[in-house]
């Protein structure tokens, strides 16, 4: 599968999430402790929000852990919030418009799982892709087609909605060619203001997903940590695997749900496909 973390507070240098922690992604991307797939080097790619509207992206089909650039630019570039993301490929080829977050105007997108047996569905499911989305497809993965679709079913109105008839929809599909259980996802995603993640799958034995306790308890449960006076009270982070061994650090998301990070009270509630 693949590896991804999710950021949301004030502006910090991404070098501190993406390199600094014990089990940061980018050693995540040599040694990750899903069962899956240990390895994840066949690309990644980060895109971040600093002054601009519009996010900032940069994607290499190198691994993770040998790529200089990244390190640099990591070291350099201050952001309040940011996706990133480690690939281990099933199907489609590794190639630079495959790696993840995917993109359209201000939305950033990245995601953790397959559509089974896709081959038999892409047809059906690309053409469902609204036209004036169609055009932003530049790469092979079902990934990508699971974003435009989002998009097609409403993302900027509602993005739970779009997305629950987004899975109710390649449900739908996959049932039509006899695949019992099409799904499989953790997904983030965000307009730059706010952003949404969501744990699912068809079988209802989802991918690991993880959120991080208020950082206000993680000060009063441990005061001596200086790395907890470094953040905000209003940071926010969503991975794949913890990045600490902390106790009382990470909650799991539950199965089945959908969790929302703003300003102000964040939102957790039941995820429920539906038919566009």
């Amino acid at each position: 599968m693949c590896r991804w973390m999710a950021y949301s507070g004030e502006a910090v240098p991404l070098e501190l999430f993406l390199f600094q922690p014990e089990h940061n992604l980018i050693e995540q991307s040599m040694s990750s402790r899903s069962a899956e797939t240990p390895t994840n080097g066949d690309g990644f790619g980060v895109g971040w929000y600093a002054a601009r509207a519009t996010p900032g992206l940069f994607r290499s089909i190198r691994p993770a852990w040998n790529d200089f650039n990244l390190r640099d630019l990591a070291a350099q570039i201050d952001a309040r919030l940011f996706l990133a993301h480690v690939r281990a490929t099933s199907l489609a080829t590794v190639q630079e418009t495959n790696c993840h977050p995917f993109r359209w105007k201000n939305w950033l997108f990245v995601h953790n799982g397959e559509i089974f047996e896709v081959e038999k569905l892409r047809r059906d499911l690309l053409m469902a892709v609204a036209p004036e989305y169609f055009g932003n497809v530049l790469g092979t993965t079902d990934s990508e087609v699971m974003f435009h679709l989002a998009l097609t079913f409403g993302l900027h109105n509602d993005p739970v909605a779009a997305v629950e008839r987004m899975v109710g929809f390649v449900e739908s599909v996959g049932q039509q060619h006899g695949v019992q259980h099409p799904v499989q996802m953790t997904v983030a995603m965000t307009d730059g203001e706010r952003m949404w993640v969501f744990r699912y799958s068809s079988e209802h034995e989802s991918r690991s997903l993880y959120f991080s306790t208020a950082v206000s308890t993680l000060r009063a449960m441990y005061p001596d940590n200086e790395n907890l006076r470094r953040v905000s009270d209003e940071t926010r982070i969503v991975v794949s695997e913890p990045l600490v061994e902390l106790v009382g650090a990470w909650q799991p998301v539950p199965e089945s749900s959908y969790g929302v990070i703003q300003k102000g009270a964040d939102r957790l509630g039941t995820f429920r496909p539906s038919l566009p």
